[in-house]
């Protein structure tokens, strides 16, 4: 769970940016970058999804009314 949301946000600064080549810098000094690193709408999914399946399996994993 942390490696997704840890390469969802190393990773934001490419989404929307299409690259050509395959040499770029991942991580820059602070206030370098013209495109920030955050997280995105993928990590607030896959946190939904797993709070989700803990309730789920909390109330003994039977089928939702």
């Amino acid at each position: 769970m942390i490696g997704a949301i840890v390469g969802d946000i190393a990773g934001s600064r490419f989404e929307w940016h299409n690259r050509k080549t395959k040499r770029f810098t991942l991580l820059r000094a602070k206030g370098e970058s013209r495109h920030p690193c955050y997280f995105t709408d993928d990590t607030v999914m896959t946190l939904a999804v797993a709070d989700a399946i803990m309730k789920w399996r909390e109330n003994g994993g039977g089928a939702y009314d």
